[in-house]
């Protein structure tokens, strides 16, 4: 050929030609069509091998719809658009509409591009010569049996192109052991089909053979992908603010169980939700409606920083907070804004240099401007904390300016509304600040002050706020060091980490206790209890019920 095609479908058609004319067969034609138009084109294996039958769309469609009624089952909605769609890669066939593909080109999944066996369990494949394969008969021993005892005909041979047809009086049982089935007959094939319905239909299978079942991730994964659906079904490729509102609602719902569930568990119930939202702010939305997905997005995002906060990576953290700060600048809300930064803050006062956290502190502050806000409360106390480490650290002008900072928070935080008083996690509450208060006087070591508001604080924390009552009891041990009486701290430290439940022994704890640890050591040396007190922090988590160490590290929240 003098000229060089520039067409995708020129190309196809001269490899098919040369094919043809060397005897070679579709499946050959379009592993080339597919090495030599992907680079060029983006040609997908399945429009690869569409185009080395030399047909249209359009006869792809007829073909799937003759099969259809050859078996008796309802005509599909299958049109030349989800084809196209299937072939560009932008949608996916189902497993129902795999199976007919594959019968209609006479290959496996895999030589579509799809790594899923088919449905039917069994081959497609032209018989050599190019004859058409007649469909197999189930053999004895694969029959599968009716749940309810009552053994299942074969089905009989159709002289159809490599696949199993079931009579329409006949009722397409799926085995138990299946991993796939067919998607259920006797309505309408919907265009987005996909394993949901297997997966139940073969968990109710089992239920009705009587067999236990595990709620395993594959079940709850099909259950949640189902419910999805119907979501983008309802709001027809946008957010109705009905679904925002309880998207604020459920982002509210977690601010609430905050302290009570173990980290890793409320990482991965934040994370499918924050996922569920990327996904609907990833399409255009109306300016109102994506300020709201913006700003939900940047409270999960936070609230994922401070999980990982707990969890010790403090990397990750910061990336969190770094993305929440993304989202909450899309919103414009200042108040927002400041509540990123001042919990960003917790990164480097946990793990970090003291002097970042003032920073982070003293810029919510600038942030949230005059006007009274959880950030303008909390911000003022996490610069006093900030100010006692430092002072701890010998930094002589911070003590002075510690107590200021709480001056000014506890004003502030005197005008909060109930409200804003009333969530451990979007909100500032009255325990923390005592907390935040009982904290900067023990590192500037007024360990009578500090004690006493930090008793204060440990009678408004509830049994199931376990992080902020647990870093409460490990500032009252610190307490005991500066009051001289080293073992009592180490004592008093000791049982605020192993009064906790296994789940929820996590890095942050860990990390505070070896603190104190390491306090007692610089100061008084390496006395007799400190070599049980670090025993007992290094001594592996064992499952309350089966003795055995978890299978995930253990986590709660700041």
């Amino acid at each position: 050929m003098s000229d060089t095609p520039r067409k995708e479908t020129d190309i196809a058609r001269g490899i098919r030609a040369r094919g043809l004319a060397r005897g070679r067969g579709p499946a050959e034609i379009a592993e080339e069509i597919h090495d030599q138009c992907g680079p060029l084109f983006g040609t997908s294996r399945i429009k690869a091998h569409r185009l080395s039958h030399g047909v249209a769309l359009s006869d792809i469609v007829a073909q799937v719809k003759a099969l259809y009624e050859v078996a008796g089952k309802p005509v599909p909605r299958l049109g030349e658009t989800l084809l196209s769609a299937y072939e560009s890669g932008y949608k996916r066939p189902g497993p129902e509409y795999l199976h007919y593909l594959c019968a209609v080109y006479r290959v496996e999944p895999d030589e579509l591009g799809y790594q899923s066996p088919c449905i039917c369990g069994r081959g497609h494949a032209a018989a050599p010569g190019g004859a058409s394969p007649v469909a197999p008969r189930y053999a004895p021993e694969r029959v599968p049996e009716h749940p309810l005892g009552r053994s299942i005909a074969p089905v009989p041979d159709q002289p159809l192109v490599g696949m199993v047809v079931p009579s329409p009086g006949d009722r397409y049982w799926i085995p138990v052991s299946e991993t796939r089935g067919p998607d259920r007959a006797g309505g309408p094939a919907s265009i987005d089909v996909g394993e949901e319905d297997i997966v139940l239909r073969r968990t109710l299978l089992q239920l009705l053979a009587g067999a236990g079942v595990a709620l395993d991730g594959q079940f709850l994964g099909a259950v949640d992908n189902l419910r999805r659906k119907m979501d983008d079904t309802l709001v027809s490729a946008t957010v109705s603010p009905t679904m925002l509102d309880q998207w604020e609602e459920t982002t509210l719902g977690y601010g609430r169980q905050y302290q009570a569930t173990p980290s890793l568990r409320m990482l991965c119930d934040v994370l499918l939700d924050f996922s569920e939202v990327r996904r609907m702010a990833d399409k255009r939305q109306p300016v109102e409606l994506q300020e709201r997905l913006c700003r939900i997005a940047a409270q999960l995002s936070g609230l994922s920083g401070l999980i990982m906060i707990n969890l010790g990576d403090h990397r990750l953290a910061r990336s969190f907070f770094r993305t929440a700060r993304t989202a909450a600048d899309e919103t414009g809300d200042r108040h927002l804004r400041a509540w990123v930064t001042v919990r960003e803050s917790l990164v480097p006062m946990y793990y970090g240099d003291p002097r970042e956290a003032l920073h982070l502190a003293r810029k919510a502050q600038d942030l949230a401007g005059r006007s009274p806000g959880v950030a303008a409360a909390m911000a003022p106390a996490v610069e006093a904390r900030a100010l006692g480490l430092l002072a701890m650290r010998g930094r002589g002008d911070a003590a002075p300016s510690a107590r200021r900072a709480l001056v000014r928070g506890r004003a502030v935080f005197d005008q909060l509304t109930t409200e804003q008083t009333s969530d451990l996690a979007f909100g500032f509450t009255d325990r923390q600040m005592a907390f935040y208060e009982g904290d900067t006087f023990t590192n500037l070591g007024d360990h009578r002050q500090g004690d006493e508001v930090l008793s204060r604080a440990l009678t408004l924390y509830a049994p199931t706020d376990r992080v902020d009552r647990t870093l409460v009891r490990l500032d009252r041990a610190a307490c005991q060091l500066h009051a001289g009486h080293p073992d009592a701290a180490l004592q008093a430290g000791r049982d605020a980490i192993l009064d906790l439940p296994p789940e929820h022994r996590s890095d942050i704890l860990v990390h505070r206790a070896r603190q104190i640890g390491a306090a007692v050591n610089a100061k008084h040396g390496q006395i007799a209890a400190l070599n049980d007190f670090y025993e007992a922090l290094s001594a592996p988590v064992r499952s309350p019920t089966t003795g055995s160490p978890p299978a995930v590290p253990p986590s709660e929240q700041v």
